[in-house]
């Protein structure tokens, strides 16, 4: 893999406010001084995820992350070999909601870049992930299928979704979709 497709982005974002320029320094930083941002084993490494809409109904589909507990983003960590954040999003995005009409809306840009915090587990100790965010449109939203039955999906309007997830980053994140889907 390959820091590049990663730096390339951050160079191109403009983060929304300082907490998130903080979050995107830390993570050029942490790119720039390794050959593979997205590596597991690094206690800050590189994931992507993305924001499902359908911008018909202006709802939004959450999955319930059993790890963390929380109503979220789709998304997850590269696999081997993939070093292009919006390939890593739209991937995770398929196997996780089943949809497979996915497209990156409004643009294949990102939309947020933050740190978020991974309690540990049996598996693996407590870790950080630098994650793109992207938003994708889907047109069948009723053909979404959960990947297994403990992550369930949730197609909400933007303003529930809000209600929904216990996480301040992703409350921001659906506050730009929102103004998006108008």
């Amino acid at each position: 893999m390959s820091s590049s497709p990663v730096l390339d982005l951050l160079d191109r974002y403009h983060p929304r406010g300082e907490a998130e320029a903080a979050d995107v320094r830390r993570t050029r930083e942490m790119a720039a001084g390794t050959a593979d941002p997205w590596l597991r084993s690094s206690p800050l490494h590189v994931t992507a995820s993305a924001l499902i809409v359908h911008p018909d109904s202006g709802r939004v589909l959450l999955r319930w992350h059993q790890r963390q507990q929380a109503w979220l983003q789709v998304g997850g960590h590269g696999d081997p070999g993939e070093s292009d954040p919006l390939a890593v999003a739209l991937r995770e995005a398929h196997e996780e909601s089943g949809l497979t009409d996915l497209k990156p809306w409004p643009d294949a840009e990102p939309w947020q870049v933050v740190i978020v915090s991974v309690p540990a587990n049996s598996k693996e100790p407590a870790h950080e992930h630098a994650d793109v965010r992207f938003i994708f449109a889907t047109q069948d939203p009723d053909a979404a299928r959960a990947e297994s039955p403990g992550s369930p999906l949730r197609w909400l309007p933007a303003p529930e979704a809000v209600g929904a997830t216990s996480e301040a980053n992703l409350r921001e994140m659906l506050s730009r979709v929102e103004r998006l889907l108008g």
